[in-house]
């Protein structure tokens, strides 16, 4: 989840030292006092000609910002909440001009007061869409912020917001109010804790990744709201294994492992498409059905691909309305600058992945080449870690090391569950943004820097990623 945050009156106290300046300065101009009370400090609580007030306030605010509290408990539960794997986006109305370097004087309050954050965003605060515009453009699931104007907006533009309670912003009713840090947690814990709509699509049958990938699935359904596990096209033939016989292995295999896992399939399991887009393919099929489906039954589904994209694509191309309702993660191509993509997922169907790229969904790319080949592992730490625990853990095994189609191996990658721990924690994963690139003849990557962005994996925490993994296939059901 992305949250973004405000900074004064949301992380600081930035109205209480306001009004103690006021009251002090006040003491030296005609001593009043307050002379009303129903408004806000620089909107006539006190008796100042409008040339006093300005001359006050744009002498004294940056003096001011940086003297600056933090509100109790800020960091300790923003530091939980980026630890559960949320991302944090400060998102501050400091470039508004009353500021000599907004930057670097909040970068240095916040190191401060040791806040943990993805990133900084200055806005300015008197224009009322301006923060709604960044939440949209950052893809932010939740903003806290204290002013009910600003906060407005950014709920009409459908982001789910939080109003920081102030005693200035208590005539607002329509907004979910907070009073303090503890209060913020424990809405944010119980949002997220709302399941994540996901389909998975799999050659389950090819290799032995994608067996470790849906079990791990499985076992985060505390986490995932399983809509449909829909088969995709693979085929070797060198091996006589045509897309065809894959569909109907893979579609097998999955009602075996959901069966271990006692997953009820009933209008889960669909058969995908009988061939690829690059060889003129494009009949409907029960996948793309049903991915369509879904996409426009939910508010939001995530679609967790580990093979060939030509389900995705498919689904996009008959149903464009899709696009803005799901969110694929994919595995496939090599990490940037790499001499070419001719990995497996990639180069079954290169006009899917083109098509993909092009039609700007929100994508996210797990390179295979240098990033998440670092998921190598030996057969002797699996037996190790999840050896003997379950039916399942020893057929995951023993696919492990024959496969069917690549002989015995003591090592290799398990590619496949990169998708899913990616969506159980991304701070295993460092991200980059970029311009969508263009695929060239030899199916390298052309950047671009003036496309769609997407997402890509530029690193993965390799240790972790098989910590968790095997903790959850080792549990008993």
């Amino acid at each position: 989840m992305k949250i973004g945050i405000d900074v004064d009156n949301v992380l600081s106290n930035f109205n209480e030292v306001l009004l103690k300046e006021f009251l002090n300065h006040d003491k030296k101009l005609r001593n009043t006092g307050i002379v009303n009370n129903d408004v806000y400090i620089t909107k006539g609580m006190f008796d100042w000609t409008k040339e006093e007030l300005d001359e006050f306030y744009y002498n004294n605010i940056e003096r001011i910002a940086k003297s600056l509290n933090v509100l109790e408990n800020a960091p300790e539960f923003i530091r939980k909440l980026k630890e559960e794997g949320n991302e944090i986006y400060i998102i501050s109305g400091r470039d508004n001009g009353e500021y000599s370097n907004p930057y670097k004087m909040t970068l240095d309050w916040l190191n401060k007061y040791k806040i943990v954050y993805d990133k900084l965003i200055l806005t300015n605060a008197y224009n009322s869409l301006e923060k709604a515009k960044i939440c949209l453009e950052n893809d932010i699931d939740i903003m806290i912020d204290d002013s009910t104007r600003i906060l407005s907006e950014v709920n009409n533009s459908g982001v789910t917001t939080l109003l920081m309670d102030t005693p200035y912003n208590r005539k607002e009713n329509s907004l979910k109010r907070v009073h303090n840090w503890k209060e913020s947690y424990e809405f944010i814990t119980s949002l997220k804790n709302k399941k994540v709509n996901v389909i998975l699509d799999t050659d389950t049958y090819n290799e032995c990744d994608d067996q470790f990938a849906l079990s791990y699935l499985l076992k985060n359904q505390d986490i995932f709201n399983i809509e449909a596990i829909t088969i995709a096209p693979y085929s070797h033939p060198t091996r006589n294994v045509s897309v065809k016989e894959g569909q109907e292995l893979s579609y097998n295999e999955v009602l075996k492992i959901c069966e271990w896992l006692n997953f009820n399939t009933t209008n889960k399991v669909f058969k995908g498409s009988m061939d690829y887009i690059q060889n003129e393919y494009d009949d409907n099929n029960p996948a793309v059905e049903k991915i369509i489906e879904i996409a426009l039954k939910n508010e939001k589904t995530y679609i967790l691909a580990i093979g060939a994209i030509t389900n995705i694509a498919l689904a996009i191309k008959k149903e464009p309305k899709v696009i803005d309702k799901i969110e694929v993660i994919w595995l496939g191509g090599n990490e940037l600058g790499y001499k070419d993509n001719l990995e497996y997922n990639f180069k079954q169907d290169i006009e899917a992945v083109e098509l993909v790229f092009n039609s700007k969904v929100k994508l996210t790319i797990l390179p295979c080449k240098n990033v998440v080949s670092k998921l190598r592992i030996d057969i002797n730490t699996l037996q190790k870690e999840i050896g003997n625990r379950s039916v399942l853990c020893s057929y995951l095994i023993d696919r492990f090391h024959n496969d069917g189609y690549h002989g015995e191996q003591e090592e290799r990658v398990i590619w496949d569950i990169s998708a899913i721990a990616y969506m159980v924690n991304q701070n295993w994963f460092i991200l980059k943004e970029i311009s969508c690139p263009n695929i060239n003849d030899d199916t390298s990557y052309n950047l671009t820097d003036n496309c769609h962005k997407v997402k890509i994996v530029t690193d993965i925490n390799r240790d972790e990623i098989y910590k968790d993994l095997f903790k959850k296939l080792g549990d008993k059901e």
